[in-house]
């Protein structure tokens, strides 16, 4: 039986965040022209910071803006153009919510300025192995550092909670190392990432909670991704209602944070895994 386990996450400017006892939504802002379902809808800063405050209406605790587009074959952009879309966009936006604000990089200048410019969090989607100076930014920072597995550009172990193992407790050696505050880390596994095909992303949710053993929050990144479109048949834009199954089922498994595009429907699917849980743990079963 997964239990409900709140834990505090420690984030930047003194910030903290209970996660655990109750889903915790991220919402996804990409301001970028080539995103896979939402590229150039929120490119201008105007657009950007709109969308990030509606989804704070709708239930996000955690804005996370992104300047370069992760998709398989995405055009790579330099640190500086990444940085002119996403740091006018946190600075318009710490003034105007109380929501944490996190910056979607793996470039250890783009999250200096971003903590610099009011972000909390840090959101690395090559787990602090790409460029490993990042992970002192986080601790000279105190910033909330998102972990997460990928397995882009490397030979991946057979098994796929073997992989996720080898992979994560390599980062959190780099962390360490830096002097990062356990406090301050969420593990994310990563779906969609170099996953092969539907199949290996299933066999990863159905065994999801064996990642529970690293005993710090767990967030997940499902939302519009290619295998629940190979499930459902929809395309990115019509997906939102396939990944609130994929964010309930993870719920149930022990997943903490939900990053996802269409808050509101996470947002419910997530109060009746809350409740399931919540009676589960009233019936001590």
């Amino acid at each position: 039986m997964t239990e409900l386990h709140s834990q505090s996450w420690h984030v930047a400017h003194g910030r903290s965040i209970d996660v655990g006892g109750q889903s915790v939504i991220m919402a996804i802002v990409n301001v970028t022209p080539d995103s896979f379902s939402d590229g150039g809808h929120y490119e201008a800063v105007d657009a950007a910071v709109a969308h990030a405050l509606d989804c704070v209406e709708e239930g996000a605790a955690i804005i996370d803006i992104g300047g370069e587009s992760t998709k398989p074959g995405a055009v790579a952009v330099n640190a500086t153009e990444e940085q002119g879309r996403v740091l006018p966009v946190i600075e318009a936006l710490r003034g105007r919510t109380d929501a944490l604000i996190s910056v979607d990089t793996y470039r250890a200048d783009t999250a200096r300025l971003a903590i610099g410019a009011g972000a909390h969090i840090v959101n690395d989607v090559f787990g602090l192995q790409r460029e490993p100076d990042i992970a002192a930014v986080a601790a000279q920072t105190g910033a909330g550092l998102c972990i997460m597995h990928t397995g882009r550009n490397r030979q991946k172990l057979p098994d796929v909670i073997d992989d996720q193992l080898f992979f994560l407790n390599r980062s959190l050696e780099i962390a360490a190392a830096a002097g990062v505050d356990r406090r301050t880390i969420v593990l994310d596994p990563g779906f969609g990432f170099a996953k092969e095909n539907a199949e290996e992303n299933l066999e990863l949710m159905a065994r999801f909670n064996a990642l529970l053993r690293f005993d710090l929050p767990l967030l997940v990144g499902t939302s519009r991704k290619r295998f629940v479109g190979t499930i459902t048949g929809r395309e990115a834009a019509d997906r939102d209602v396939g990944t609130a199954a994929t964010s309930a089922i993870l719920r149930l498994q022990g997943a903490a944070i939900f990053r996802v595009h269409n808050v509101a429907i996470n947002r419910d699917a997530l109060a009746i895994a809350d409740a399931i849980l919540a009676t589960r743990a009233r019936l001590k079963i």
